[in-house]
Parts: structure tokens; C-alpha cells; sequence
């Protein structure tokens, strides 16, 4: 299983990496492989304040729908351009392309409470 170690995670399975005050957001490795073939994304939280655990938009795959959870509190500055026409890219790019919000750090001290690869990685069994 792929965990990059600059990465942080979220038990509900979302990773972050933070670059200076903006955090990129995805669905891990783990979670693209357990929902299978991803077939829409649901964000409509641009230029939304979302707070951390918030409900930010949802994936689709072919059996099931699945919420995406805010890892952070902060401002969505932009949602992934690139899976409105090819929502598969999280499949096979989850921690490149398959990104799926931009945005701003509200709240520093959260970041503190996100799990390294290692923690996520015994999280799920890997």
C-alpha cells in the first residue's frame, strides 16, 4: 500500500499535505481501493469555510457513496478541476492528480492531531 511519509492522514481516511498556509486534500490509497472504481465527485464547497469533520463533498463509486470529511478547519479554495471529466484519476493518481480540494489552514494547532503515515498505516492493517 502506498503511504507517503510527507503526507498526514485522518482516521476517516483522507490524507493532507500542507504547502506553507494551504493543505491539498484527497482519499488515501486505501480508500480508493476499498470503494473500487470512482465514477463522480460531489464538491460544491469552493470558497466555503468548512470546520474540521465537516462534510466537504462526496465520492461516487459503482456501489456505494461515500462522504469526504474536512481533516482541517479552514476556507476551500478550490476544488480539483481535472475530475469533473475524469473522476478515475483518484483511482489511479490519489496522492498527484486525484487531489481533490485546495485550501487555506485555519487552525495551525489541528494539524497536530492528523496521524503520520506510520499511525495510518497500522490504522489500516498495512
Amino acid at each position: 500500500m502506498n503511504l507517503p511519509a510527507n503526507l498526514k492522514y485522518t482516521k476517516e481516511h483522507e490524507w493532507v499535505r500542507i504547502e506553507g498556509d494551504v493543505a491539498y486534500v484527497g482519499i488515501t490509497d486505501f480508500a480508493q481501493k476499498e470503494l473500487g472504481d470512482i465514477v463522480y465527485v460531489d464538491i460544491d464547497s469552493a470558497d466555503k469555510d468548512v470546520s474540521k469533520d465537516e462534510v466537504f463533498g462526496t465520492v461516487e463509486a459503482v456501489k456505494t457513496v461515500s462522504d469526504l470529511f474536512s481533516p482541517l478547519s479552514g476556507t476551500v479554495l478550490e476544488v480539483n478541476p481535472k475530475l469533473n471529466d475524469a473522476p478515475e484519476t483518484v483511482n489511479s493518481d490519489p496522492y498527484g492528480d486525484g487531489w481533490m480540494i485546495k485550501m487555506s489552514v485555519g487552525n495551525q494547532t489541528e494539524l497536530e492531531g492528523l496521524l503520520s503515515a506510520e499511525a495510518y498505516g497500522e490504522l489500516v492493517g498495512a
